[in-house]
């Protein structure tokens, strides 16, 4: 399941999407709780940690210096 999540740092995806972010964050948790889909009980927490992780990943990308990139 994880190996499907693409890089997502320039210059190997030049135009990284919300959508992008969202599909691996969502990809990660997904793996890490064994869920494909959270119970109604789980669903609140399952969704926070999606959320959580793509800002996490969000903040990463924008952090990222990478070198020789123009």
């Amino acid at each position: 399941m994880c190996r499907s999540i693409k890089t997502l740092r320039p210059p190997v995806t030049p135009e990284v999407t919300q959508d992008d972010i969202h599909a691996a964050a969502l990809q990660y948790v997904r793996k890490v709780s064994g869920f494909r889909q959270p119970a109604a009980h789980n669903r609140d927490a399952f969704d926070r940690a999606v959320d959580t992780i793509a800002d996490a990943t969000r903040e990463l990308l924008a952090d990222l210096v990478v070198r020789g990139a123009q």
